[in-house]
């Protein structure tokens, strides 16, 4: 499990007030809205955002988890200040992580035989267990080539997209889940992957209903894939770490797909005793 490093997107020369106001804006709250919850007043955030006034480093901080900036992009309002930054980006392999790792595989491992892993802010799998190693087992080798992506994986016509029974509900979904992160991240390289997978061709995006399947109600909108000659079907559960204060960890997600059929459990079971 390896992480690159990439710096905050903090412009030189850009005062940190048109970037807050910027954060500020995206989140839609208004100044007054902003000083009610930081216990400060309208005045000084206006102060703050046309350069009238420099913030504290605290009153910043303050001010950033209040609108919910990523906490790579607080490191470069840090910077817009004046301010050394606060948080580290360590890669994944120092072995200060050496817990977050073992504790990482140990639960990708105890969740199988269902597939899990671990991708960073740009969907790059950082970690995955043998329950994705199957669903993947027959995939080119010019996809699986490091680094691997999960939404490459998934959307290219030559990857998962073949077997996606839903493929229109599915991809929709995923393109949707991006275009959110891209407007909380505001990641140029999270924009340049989305640009690559929307344009992938999708021959047959519709469901291919079997004539001899009954419907199944679901919980969640299913991930319906063709595995050995048989439906899979799952649902996806993301998780994150609360309160990080590393880079690195902050842009981690755990992604577990949930079995969301007696069928599925089977199949997996007997496969992955």
């Amino acid at each position: 499990m390896t992480s690159d490093r990439r710096t905050p997107t903090a412009v030189p020369g850009k005062g940190v007030g048109p970037l807050l106001r910027g954060w500020r804006e995206q989140r839609r709250i208004s100044q007054l809205d902003l000083a009610l919850r930081a216990e400060s007043s309208a005045r000084h955030i206006s102060f703050v955002e046309t350069g009238r006034s420099r913030p504290s480093e605290e009153f910043l901080l303050r001010l950033a988890e209040h609108l919910d900036v990523p906490v790579r992009e607080r490191n470069a309002l840090l910077l817009a200040a004046g301010y050394a930054p606060r948080f580290p980006e360590t890669p994944l392999d120092d072995p200060s992580l050496d817990a977050l790792r073992a504790g990482l595989d140990q639960l990708l491992q105890g969740y199988e035989p269902y597939p899990a892993l671990v991708v960073d802010a740009t969907y790059r799998v950082v970690a995955a267990n043998r329950g994705v190693a199957l669903l993947i087992e027959d995939v080119p080798e010019h996809l699986l080539a490091p680094p691997l992506n999960a939404m490459r994986l998934t959307l290219h016509p030559d990857g998962l997209a073949r077997k996606i029974r839903n493929l229109g509900e599915w991809r929709g979904h995923l393109l949707h889940q991006m275009q959110r992160q891209i407007a909380l991240h505001r990641s140029p390289a999270l924009r340049e992957l989305y640009d690559e997978v929307a344009a992938y061709p999708v021959a047959d995006p519709g469901e291919r209903p079997d004539p001899d399947e009954p419907p199944l109600p679901y919980f969640a909108l299913p991930l319906r894939l063709e595995h050995r000659g048989r439906l899979l079907s799952f649902v996806s559960s993301i998780a994150t770490f609360n309160t990080p204060m590393d880079v690195t960890v902050a842009e981690l997600a755990v992604e577990t797909l949930l079995p969301a059929d007696p069928a599925t459990v089977k199949h997996l079971r007997e496969l992955m005793p």
